[in-house]
């Protein structure tokens, strides 16, 4: 992997930052076109073809947020850069651009994701922060949000073994009363972001910075959650990417426990002190002992051939999420021509990407 140069880096920024392109529309773009530039280039003709006019991001904006990016003393991190996470790189939707603050190595180490309760209980914000130091001490790093709750406690144990990975722009800091931790996590160890700078915390964002958790780390472990919280939603996430899913088990008694519980009940690993991290993750190779997964289905390339046509899908498409395979099989058509038909239909803005390699138009 070579470094590219300022130009391409400057267009992939702009393709990225373009509308309807995601993550996984940016890789297939980068596939079949070779490069950014050339992909904005061919964009228009490819939207044009659904009958849409197309416009890029404006450069002016990228100029503007390359300057953001350098003031707060950040930087790019591409897909392919050398010091790219290397477990994030391996994921469904993998990231194409983060933005960095601090020392990007620490991703490169062994890593453990520690999620869990913003309303955290006493005794769980204190086994958080008891774990954290201990597995920080046996050479892990520990990655979590920057939350309230398990997430900071998991920080400031850890600390300077530790990265946060947050859902605005590297530039804000959320919540507010974890400004002073979050800049110590980027000057003492590694903050993440992938939203471009000045982007607040919305809603939408906080599902991809879980996956961005999951992603980074060998093994996630959740210390106490709720059912149909954020930290599941991560343990999920983590076990779809066939990671190691661990968590601690607490009181029915308490609803802070349920999730935790439940993740148990559905085939993650219980575990009750530090040790027993230490001994799920180390040395993981890609086979995790934890069942907590769903199968997922990852894009076919798109075939480089210029004569490659789209297939006709349009009448497969609804408002009901559907595999990609599922499509390949129904239309009878090749994998590659059925990407190019969604590709097509997403930079149009009429599509949607769901979890499982699953897509459906779009419903506004």
């Amino acid at each position: 992997m070579s470094e590219v140069s300022q130009a391409e880096a400057f267009a992939r920024i702009r393709l990225l930052r373009s509308p309807n392109v995601g993550p996984v529309t940016y890789a297939q773009l980068l596939r079949r076109f070779g490069s950014a530039a050339a992909a904005l280039e061919a964009m228009p003709d490819l939207v044009r073809k659904g009958g849409r006019p197309y416009r890029a991001a404006d450069s002016g904006r990228i100029e503007d947020e390359i300057a953001a990016v350098r003031r707060i003393n950040a930087r790019y991190l591409f897909h392919d850069s050398p010091d790219y996470p290397p477990l994030l790189r391996e994921i469904e939707s993998t990231p194409p651009i983060l933005t960095v603050r601090g020392d990007a190595s620490l991703a490169s180490r062994p890593c453990i994701a520690m999620v869990g309760a913003r309303n955290a209980s006493a005794a769980a914000v204190k086994l958080a922060r008891d774990f954290a130091a201990a597995l920080s001490e046996a050479g892990f790093v520990v990655v979590s949000g920057l939350a309230r709750g398990i997430d900071g406690a998991a920080h400031h144990g850890a600390l300077p073994a530790t990265i946060g990975v947050i859902a605005s722009g590297i530039d804000i800091a959320y919540p507010p009363e974890h400004r002073e931790l979050q800049e110590q996590v980027a000057l003492q160890g590694l903050l993440v972001a992938e939203q471009p700078p000045g982007t607040e915390p919305l809603a939408r964002h906080f599902p991809s910075r879980n996956r961005i958790i999951a992603g980074m780390a060998a093994g996630t472990l959740v210390v106490e959650a709720a059912p149909r919280s954020g930290s599941l939603i991560t343990a999920r996430l983590a076990g779809e990417a066939g990671r190691e899913v661990m968590a601690v088990p607490g009181s029915p008694l308490d609803p802070r426990s349920h999730g935790c519980n439940q993740l148990i009940r559905d085939g993650a690993i219980l575990v009750q002190s530090p040790d027993d991290v230490v001994e799920q993750v180390r040395g993981f190779g890609g086979m995790p002992r934890s069942t907590l997964r769903d199968s997922t289905e990852l894009f076919e390339p798109i075939a480089d051939a210029d004569s490659q046509e789209p297939a006709d899908i349009a009448g497969l498409l609804g408002t009901a999420p559907v595999s990609v395979d599922e499509l390949i099989r129904q239309s009878g058509q090749s994998a590659s021509s059925v990407q190019l038909a969604l590709l097509e239909i997403e930079l149009s803005g009429q599509l949607a990407r769901h979890a499982g390699g699953r897509v459906s138009l779009a419903t506004s």
